[in-house]
């Protein structure tokens, strides 16, 4: 059986760029800065352009943070224009495979799984991957760097740590390379999937490289760290059987919601967020007349890495409170306890058309569904002539809440 072949694309600069480009400008030579600067010092720059990265000037600080010395150009963020240009990039992607060889990991990175391609395009795998990136650019203006491995990880592995230091930011990692290029890198922090708090624990006990964790008992890492224990020492050792196809979910059957976090959350801290946009997407079922029978949900760590799963339910629906439960007992299932959470992305699938005789629960009369169905039209009805923060709940307020923030970047006050 021949080895994978799993390459993971990433935007550069996915925000600074897209606005640079817009306005004609060229990225590498303009300092453009992603941020509405209205709303005071503590704002956080969302992207920077290329040029401002080569010369040292990170993103994610507070604008009073920022350094002086440069004539900024500051873009407001658009997050429904972003949104629309990953969109394009996606189906430039599908030009290239299948649409169950492509994971979408957030909104400026994708996975694609090019084994079957190699012989369709009678090309080799730094050729093809060249090629995608040569059609992005020319088609859009982005700007891609990517890594290559035998997996998920080792992929995701060979762009973070060395696809920005080549040259053509392209980077590969097999199996037969994971002593030369895998075990010296140090800090471990640096690995997808190890956020700062594992480093920590593993530097107390004595484990500072890949290359110290692959020498580790397995055994004293899944005692101490439990299932996730396992996983490092099995990445360690170029191990992973993850799949893009068991994560994927057909887009034209299914309606999707997913944020990027601009802080660490923990597992109970995000059922807010959870929360927030099941309700979103249960209001897009409501308006599209649509019901679900299948729940997805995904989660990413700081650290990188994540877990997903789904689950079919018993019957197609569309009520806010069931949906949101099992959506929370997924999320119970596959959070590591040990990992803070920096990327939420949930969807509704299997979706059928709203019929009159659809099967109703034993909990709720057929009075009460209509009477929930009529609250929803007239709060669908005041939302789209006001805005869509016309009517939130009240913990729309709280500290951890991203609603009001989210439907003001896609569009919040559009009538």
């Amino acid at each position: 059986m021949n080895e994978r072949v799993i390459a993971v694309f990433d935007l550069k600069a996915f925000y600074a760029t897209c606005e640079c480009v817009d306005r004609g400008l060229d990225p590498y030579t303009t300092p453009l800065v992603v941020c509405d600067k209205e709303r005071g010092v503590n704002t956080i720059i969302l992207s920077v352009s290329p040029y401002l990265k080569a010369n040292g000037i990170p993103s994610r600080l507070r604008l009073k943070e920022f350094p002086k010395g440069y004539e900024y150009i500051y873009a407001i963020p658009r997050m429904e224009r972003y949104i629309d240009r990953s969109y394009q990039v996606t189906e430039i992607l599908l030009s290239f495979v299948d649409s169950t060889d492509i994971h979408v990991y957030s909104i400026d990175e994708v996975f694609l799984d090019l084994t079957k391609y190699l012989s369709y395009y009678k090309c080799d795998k730094y050729t093809l991957v060249k090629r995608i990136i040569k059609k992005v650019e020319k088609e859009t203006g982005l700007i891609m760097a990517a890594g290559i491995g035998d997996s998920l990880f080792l992929s995701k592995v060979a762009l973070d740590v060395y696809a920005k230091k080549s040259k053509d930011e392209i980077a590969s990692i097999t199996k037969d390379e994971i002593e030369e290029k895998l075990w010296p890198i140090a800090p471990l922090s640096k690995i997808w999937g190890i956020g700062t708090n594992t480093e920590i624990k593993l530097n107390r006990l004595g484990i500072y490289s890949v290359g110290d964790l692959a020498q580790t008992d397995k055994n004293m890492l899944t005692k101490l760290f439990g299932v996730n224990g396992t996983i490092l020492w099995e990445h360690a050792h170029g191990i992973d059987e993850s799949d893009i196809h068991d994560i994927y979910i057909p887009e034209e059957t299914s309606l999707t919601v997913g944020q990027t976090l601009f802080k660490d959350y923990t597992k109970e801290e995000s059922k807010l967020l959870l929360r927030e946009m099941s309700e979103d997407l249960c209001e897009r079922l409501h308006i599209e007349k649509k019901l679900t029978k299948c729940v997805h949900l995904y989660i990413g760590y700081s650290g990188g890495g994540g877990a997903a799963k789904q689950v079919s339910l018993n019957r197609a629906i569309d009520d806010k409170k069931e949906l949101y439960e099992a959506l929370e007992t997924l999320l119970d299932k596959i959070a590591d306890p040990n990992q803070t959470i920096r990327r939420i992305s949930i969807a509704y699938g299997k979706l059928q058309p709203l019929e009159k005789n659809e099967q109703l629960s034993l909990f709720i009369t057929a009075e009460e569904q209509d009477e929930n169905r009529a609250l929803e039209d007239c709060l669908a009805s005041i939302k789209k002539k006001y805005g869509r923060n016309a009517v939130v709940k009240a913990s729309a307020l709280l500290e951890g809440s991203t609603i009001l923030e989210r439907h003001n970047q896609i569009g919040g006050h559009r009538k």
